[in-house]
């Protein structure tokens, strides 16, 4: 792949963030973090109480919690990788609020995440439909420490 390489991600607990990181470095990618505006706690990311801040976005498909800050410069790159954990199958919606920030036409997206059960495939159905003017390279679960090896394989080098 050509252009300029972007590791977008979104970690909650540290996990995810170990992956781009190593995604980055690997691929020599910029690195950048989709911080929600409003921090997750350790409440809100309890996934067996019904009324948890995490729980209640996840129920509504059309929640898109704000981030902290965007992208500097989104046109410049033609490659991102983007990285989250499986939440409920699929991608939390802090990741669908950063993929609605932006023009991704033409863009390659490369979808990755971390699950302790889940797979990725349901989350890349669902982000394909609903960005489908993006090209999307086929995905991974990066639960090992495959990440360098997958990238540098993804993007050519």
């Amino acid at each position: 792949m050509n252009g300029k390489t972007l590791v977008a991600y979104f970690s909650a607990s540290g996990t995810t963030a170990r992956v781009a990181k190593q995604i980055a470095d690997a691929t020599g990618a910029d690195l950048y973090e989709i911080r929600p505006a409003e921090l997750y706690t350790e409440a809100d990311l309890d996934w067996t109480n019904k009324s948890s801040r995490s729980t209640l976005e996840m129920k509504d498909k059309d929640c898109r919690p704000a981030i902290a800050e965007p992208v500097d410069d989104m046109p410049q790159y033609d490659t991102v990788f983007l990285g989250f954990p499986v939440w409920w199958y699929v991608e939390p919606r802090i990741v669908d609020s950063f993929l609605d920030s932006y023009d991704l036409s033409g863009k390659t997206i490369v979808p990755f995440a971390t699950s302790g059960g889940s797979g990725i495939d349901k989350a890349e159905n669902k982000m394909r439909a609903e960005h489908p003017r993006a090209k999307w390279a086929k995905g991974r679960l990066l639960n090992g420490g495959d990440a360098d090896a997958w990238a540098k394989d993804v993007i050519g080098d």
